[in-house]
């Protein structure tokens, strides 16, 4: 690993002063716009990262909060960041973005973050393999707070939402419109969310009564092609096939959308499609795709109302922070559960691919 570069470095290579580069870091007036612009696209171009020691960042001023998500093609994270965003603006605060580049070393990306000492607490979005890494600094008494986990919940505290529920909600309102052939189409088993949002499906199934049939479940791996390969296998089954197929997610669904439309079925007449996410395409599909909406924007707010919670509560506590004996969050903060696991309503979309052509939205509890 090549040797982290320093304020003076970047000072030589954009030939001027120390001072110079510490007043662009710390965003002062009285430098001019072509000197700034040419000291960031020096800091630019080596991936320099300020400490916050040498960058003046301590004491009074404004500190920094991390948010570190996947690749930002994902199609929820911007609604995400957006939520966080909204809370860190009303507080002392400012917001740090860290993004995962296709291939870059994530570990590298991790001691990155805490070896510059640039932030106050961080948001960790999807975390996937960085999961136990980060519960090791929560353990530590460093803030984290997960959002949208796919691991089983750890003692770091996390934002999620209630995916059984929201996938009973589903295939309750299914059969409502009279379906009893309901087919499942679930993400990879690695993910809590899809055994979650079976576990769903299952209830629904018990509920009415009706016995499982192990060919109505199968496999994607949450892309529209695996969605539209899954909806081929279902839809050539012998014997009755399904009258309605429950996707684990839109983009799935979007895949049974291609696919009858490439083989000449109807939705819904011919099969009724419902997803879960409602990312905004969905509602734009033909026909209007039905789905579980995921409240994103709400899981990064309140993620971010946590994080500043507990940054505050360490301040004052360390071992307070990690067991709290009388868990008392601000208001902003409900229906959590302890260690500090907060876990958010879905809604059931309405639209035209399920059967129904008057558009709504259901709570799903």
């Amino acid at each position: 690993m090549p040797e982290r570069l320093t304020i003076q470095d970047i000072a030589r290579l954009a030939g001027v002063s120390k001072a110079t580069v510490s007043r662009v870091l710390n965003h002062k007036p009285d430098v001019d716009r072509q000197t700034r612009q040419h000291v960031l696209q020096i800091m630019d171009e080596h991936a320099f990262v300020p400490s916050i020691t040498a960058s003046g960042l301590a004491g009074g001023r404004r500190g920094m909060i991390g948010i570190l998500v996947p690749a930002l093609t994902w199609h929820f994270i911007p609604e995400v960041v957006q939520g966080a965003a909204e809370v860190i603006e009303q507080s002392a605060y400012e917001l740090l973005l860290y993004s995962i580049a296709p291939g870059e070393n994530r570990k590298a990306v991790l001691d990155r973050i805490l070896d510059t000492k640039l932030t106050a607490g961080l948001l960790s979005v999807a975390p996937g393999a960085f999961v136990e890494r980060l519960a090791q600094w929560y353990d530590e008494g460093f803030p984290v707070v997960l959002i949208d986990d796919q691991h089983v919940p750890s003692d770091t505290p996390g934002i999620s939402v209630d995916n059984r529920r929201g996938a009973l909600a589903a295939v309750r309102h299914l059969m409502g419109l009279g379906h009893r052939r309901i087919a499942y189409m679930q993400g990879p088993l690695q993910y809590q969310c899809s055994q979650e949002r079976y576990e769903g499906y299952q209830q629904a199934i018990a509920e009415a009564g009706l016995s499982m049939n192990p060919a109505y479940v199968v496999e994607g791996d949450f892309s529209v092609a695996s969605g539209f390969t899954c909806a081929s296998e279902l839809m050539t089954l012998d014997g009755e096939r399904p009258t309605a197929i429950f996707a684990a997610n839109d983009h799935m669904a979007w895949g049974v959308l291609e696919f009858a439309q490439e083989y000449g079925l109807s939705v819904p007449e011919d099969i009724a499609v419902v997803g879960f996410d409602d990312t905004p395409p969905s509602q734009y599909k033909q026909p209007p795709l039905t789905t579980v909406r995921q409240p994103f924007q709400e899981m990064g707010k309140r993620a971010a109302e946590l994080l500043l919670w507990l940054i505050d509560l360490s301040r004052n506590s360390a071992d307070e922070r990690r067991r709290p004996p009388a868990f008392a969050p601000p208001s902003p903060i409900r229906g959590y559960t302890p260690p500090l696991h907060i876990q958010l309503e879905t809604s059931l979309v309405v639209r035209q691919s399920c059967g129904a052509h008057q558009v709504t939205s259901i709570n799903s509890r």
